[in-house]
């Protein structure tokens, strides 16, 4: 689907494809690939964007991240709204609306939804550890009973370090809108993944009275290459 202004060099063409294992009712979905060398500093005035500080990468994928996000608004509402940044980061969805934009390594993506159909959103890509890094950043990211779940070879550990990762970064923006509280890796666990590509959940700190210690979430996860893009979604 084309967009309404004509695209940024830095951009390629928004795909409604989804590529998840489980189809959400009453949410739209849009990708796009991006190069940050191809940026031109009047890319954000020509989108009708208000730019954005950084490094060339950083305002690439934030270009691109609002463009996916305001073509999937345009499919799911009919107006083409650019979430603007709160003073937390976070972006800020339209009334009826939740959502979850997500950027990494050339590939943004937004997915929104009808808010009487979904409380939370969260969407997450990563690339995968290499073995090295994920040797390292283990201890951050793994809670006890989840290193006590490791396999052996050091392959395996560094893909399911990543999968947990990026389904804890889902988590954290699918609940975060609903709760206003940070919380971190040591506040929950994967519980179990699927080869389907599905997986669950368990939150290890209360987060308010409607999500105590011991609460289950469901979420989605699909690997293309070395691209990982988790979802956590909550229904209404």
């Amino acid at each position: 689907m084309t967009l309404s202004n004509p695209l940024p060099p830095c951009l390629s063409e928004p795909s409604e494809r989804w590529p998840l294992p489980l189809a959400l009712s009453a949410t739209v979905f849009h990708s796009a690939r991006f190069e940050p060398g191809l940026l031109r500093a009047a890319d954000f005035d020509a989108c009708g964007i208000a730019p954005v500080r950084g490094a060339a990468k950083r305002q690439a994928e934030y270009l691109a991240g609002r463009l996916c996000a305001r073509q999937a608004l345009q499919r799911l509402t009919g107006t083409p709204d650019v979430p603007a940044i709160g003073e937390d980061r976070a972006p800020q969805w339209p009334a009826g609306v939740v959502g979850s934009i997500t950027h990494g390594a050339g590939w943004a993506a937004a997915l929104v939804g009808q808010a009487d159909a979904w409380r939370g959103l969260g969407l997450d890509t990563e690339l995968l550890l290499p073995t090295g890094r994920a040797r390292r950043l283990v201890g951050q990211i793994l809670t006890p009973a989840e290193l006590g779940r490791l396999p052996d070879t050091p392959e395996a550990q560094a893909w399911l370090t990543s999968l947990t990762f990026s389904l804890k970064e889902s988590l954290f923006k699918a609940l975060y809108p609903l709760v206003r509280r940070r919380f971190y890796f040591e506040h929950a666990e994967l519980l179990d993944w699927t080869p389907a590509g599905t997986a669950r959940l368990r939150l290890l700190e209360g987060l308010g009275p409607d999500w105590p210690a011991g609460s289950l979430l469901e979420g989605q996860f699909v690997c293309e290459g070395e691209r990982l893009l988790t979802l956590i979604a909550i229904p209404a």
